[in-house]
């Protein structure tokens, strides 16, 4: 899939340095290195910034925290071998229970991530990494040559019913929030009521609308990415704002419950939003994933009965003692990194897995369908995301030459990577101002 408006024989517009004057690039012109040597200089001039990475509290301490290149998909020296600029840390909690003791637990979970990012950006590595609560935060750190942590919530569980904690995250951080994950919360339903058409509010709750004007009081962006289609069609109805989705791709492309179908795209262009397109593979190819899946188990599998290993279910494993279990996994992992070259080479000549290129596919859906300045970029990291190409923060370049080899101009994945969405926050925080003035 192409956009419309490119052509083969792709010409960029290349801005001088004044703004002044513009020349045009042919890129067809280019041999593959000119090509590449190109897209690195438009990486380096832009602000790249990814809206959704996971974090685990483990990873924040003076003993391990992201200053070393740990297994996690993100972290400082990955960011800076990809050129990742901005990373969105997730406040996350999974849904739990609607009581007293479900919303304790919440807090305490949430309490625990947000002060783990503070830790790394301001005791851990603050020389290395600054914490930004506006777009004028992210320039000045990116102009001092430090990476960029901004805070986003992932279910809003955690405020219980107490409404005045939506300034508390404010203040701690947050500047974008969601209503719901997987599981339907006080406040809104979950985009998961599709698989049983089971629904808790037909939409938001009551409480969930008042959080909406009191999110949109204080400047935190409203997060559609999660709750269900009709929340999102109530949220986008309500909202004062422009709003996100953090991490979500096209529906039309691949038809699974988190992507936003046209209608909800057609809303949230109406509402000046961003859907930022996520880089995970079944939300970007769900065949094509599922086949590369199953044919990687059945390499693995009979790979594992050469070595005497049999690969057990997860209700076999969950039928085993601790220790039978960590052994399993330790011949499991062992049995699996070495033979990766094979099980790769096997799997792929088959079944390829989804790539960087599936993932443009819906970037060009979605900027055909609603126009460039509403479609950004995600990837879900260390929270399941990740594609072929795009594994990590170290491969994030490939996301930029993907684009340039599309014919996009350096102005629009400049755009996409980080400008729009820091034009809604923006927007959301002139908002808010008024708002609290009295003027909204």
């Amino acid at each position: 899939m192409k956009r419309l408006f490119s052509l083969a024989a792709a010409s960029l517009i290349l801005w001088s340095c004044g703004g002044q004057q513009k020349e045009t690039v042919d890129i067809s012109q280019m041999t593959e290195d000119e090509l590449i040597e190109y897209a690195k200089g438009i990486h380096e001039r832009v602000i790249t910034l990814d809206t959704h990475d996971d974090i685990n509290t483990s990873n924040f301490t003076e003993e391990t925290n992201y200053t070393q290149r740990l297994s996690s998909q993100v972290n400082l020296p990955k960011m800076v071998e990809g050129g990742l600029d901005v990373a969105w840390f997730i406040v996350y909690t999974g849904q739990g229970e609607l009581t007293e003791e479900g919303y304790a637990r919440a807090y305490e979970n949430a309490d625990d991530k947000f002060k783990a990012i503070h830790r790394l950006t301001e005791e851990i590595a603050p020389d290395k990494i600054g914490l930004a609560l506006t777009s004028d935060d992210v320039r000045k750190l990116v102009a001092e040559g430090k990476k960029v942590a901004m805070i986003g919530v992932e279910n809003a569980y955690p405020l219980g019913t107490d409404i005045s904690r939506v300034k508390e995250f404010y203040d701690r951080g947050a500047r974008y929030m969601s209503l719901a994950h997987n599981g339907h919360s006080q406040l809104s339903d979950s985009n998961t009521g599709e698989r049983d058409s089971v629904w808790l509010h037909n939409g938001l709750s009551d409480f969930g609308k008042e959080v909406i004007a009191e999110m949109n009081k204080y400047g935190i962006m409203v997060d559609l990415s999660h709750p269900s289609k009709a929340a999102n069609m109530q949220a986008m109805q309500l909202s004062k704002a422009p709003v996100i989705a953090s991490h979500s791709s096209a529906r039309a492309v691949n038809d699974v419950s988190r992507n936003m179908d046209d209608e909800q795209l057609m809303m949230l262009k109406k509402n000046g939003g961003v859907i930022q397109t996520v880089a995970f593979k079944s939300y970007v190819n769900s065949d094509k994933n599922s086949a590369n899946s199953a044919k990687s188990n059945e390499i693995l599998a009979a790979i594992a009965a050469e070595n005497d290993f049999e690969i057990k279910s997860r209700g076999e494993m969950r039928d085993m003692s601790p220790e039978e279990r960590e052994a399993y996994y330790e011949k499991y992992t062992a049995i699996r990194e070495a033979n990766a070259d094979r099980i790769e080479e096997e799997v792929n000549s088959v079944a390829p897995p989804v790539d960087v290129s599936d993932f443009a596919d819906h970037i060009d859906y979605l900027v055909n369908k609603i126009g460039i300045e509403h479609v950004g970029i995600s990837s879900d990291f260390d929270g399941g995301g990740g594609v072929e190409g795009w594994s990590d923060a170290s491969e994030t370049f490939n996301v930029t030459l993907e684009l340039v080899r599309r014919g996009y101009t350096e102005e629009e994945i400049g755009m996409m990577w980080s400008g729009n969405l820091l034009r809604v926050l923006d927007e959301c925080q002139e908002i808010a101002k008024k708002i609290q003035a009295g003027e909204m």
